[in-house]
């Protein structure tokens, strides 16, 4: 599989007020009005021509649909370009996803993905909450 992050990363700074209308033209969503990191996820993986969260659920647009997607992937296993998961909130149905990228110095997973802090960026999480690691696999 290619890399996802290679194409993620061309949309890299793209915030969901200052360039709402190119955003939604690639998720599919008014960014300003929806959570978009699945949406930003499912359009990375079609412009690889992998399919996304809809193929395994009726609630794409929910991160935690990817718990569901690909292969899952111990912790230790993790290679660049993987999905992860984590937990949003108290509720046991929000969450959030993004695309692995690598190991900080601290110890923390970098994760590029959209809706994190309003734009595509990275961010730092802590491996212990993710929730899950997928891979896509067309076996």
């Amino acid at each position: 599989m290619q890399d996802p992050t290679v194409k993620a990363s061309e949309f890299y700074g793209l915030h969901e007020r200052y360039n709402r209308q190119e955003l939604k033209d690639l998720v599919g969503v008014d960014p300003v009005r929806t959570e978009w990191c699945a949406a930003f996820v499912n359009a990375i993986l079609e412009m690889d021509g992998i399919p996304g969260s809809e193929s395994v659920s009726n609630n794409p647009l929910l991160a935690r649909s990817f718990l569901e997607w690909g292969s899952p992937i111990n912790p230790q296993d993790i290679q660049k370009g993987d999905i992860v998961v984590f937990p949003r909130g108290n509720s046991n149905w929000k969450g959030h996803v993004g695309f692995y990228v690598g190991r900080g110095s601290n110890g923390m997973w970098v994760i590029l993905g959209g809706n994190q802090d309003n734009q595509v960026r990275y961010d730092y999480y802590d491996p212990k909450r993710a929730l899950g690691i997928r891979r896509w696999s067309d076996k």
